[in-house]
């Protein structure tokens, strides 16, 4: 686990934190984190994997409603591939 005050799991510089079938991946003080929700898994060799997972980019602005928040989505086929889109996303804003 990387060295944080929060002691949440860092990945590529954001905090990643999971319940259950949701993850939530980036900082609420930016302008905006992803939702990532796993809608189906496998058993590969014995291991439950993510096998579709559902993206949301949403703002943090509490003065939207709920669904104005959502502002792009994205389906994935894998965890690997759902984090890396979801990184790209964050990272353009971290950077403007």
């Amino acid at each position: 686990m990387a060295d944080n005050k929060k002691g949440f799991f860092m990945y590529k510089g954001f905090p990643l934190v999971r319940k259950e079938n949701e993850i939530y991946y980036g900082n609420m003080s930016d302008e905006f984190v992803v939702w990532i929700q796993i809608e189906e898994t496998k058993e590969i060799n014995g291991l439950k994997t993510a096998t579709k997972l559902r993206l949301y980019r949403m703002a943090t602005d509490d003065s939207l409603p709920p669904m104005e928040r959502i502002n792009k989505t994205a389906e994935k086929k894998s965890l690997y591939e759902a984090l890396d889109i979801a990184s790209a996303w964050l990272e353009r804003y971290r950077t403007s």
